[in-house]
């Protein structure tokens, strides 16, 4: 099976159980996916957040997602529990359909090693 094709299915299958879990099984797009990956880094998940709140949550999955990468590096939890990272490394320019299977890809990684998907 090619690197591609696998990835395709661990992303629907992904897709399929965060939509049960989280949406009533409408499908999750990419920038729901990152914004639970948020939540669950940042640990307080019962709880409505502002938008502004929301887009930390994003920047923290993203930080997260691409640390095994070299891109980030985790620094510290501030006073109220929010990770804290520094950039190691620039990302290349990307186009969309580059940076969508590489968000993809690492939040397979990310769902792998938490063992919901294989």
């Amino acid at each position: 099976m090619s690197r591609d094709t696998q990835l395709k299915e661990r992303w629907e299958k992904l897709v399929d159980i965060l939509s049960n879990q989280f949406s009533q099984g409408e499908d999750l797009d990419l920038d729901a996916i990152i914004y639970l990956i948020g939540v669950q880094e940042y640990g307080k998940v019962h709880r409505e957040y502002k938008k502004d709140e929301k887009l930390n949550l994003m920047h923290i999955a993203i930080c997260r997602l691409l640390e095994p990468y070299g891109f980030y590096e985790f620094e510290y939890f501030d006073d109220e529990g929010w990770p804290h990272y520094k950039v190691k490394e620039n990302l290349p320019p990307l186009k969309a359909g580059e940076q969508s299977v590489l968000m993809k890809e690492a939040i397979v990684n990310y769902f792998l090693e938490r063992k919901l998907i294989d």
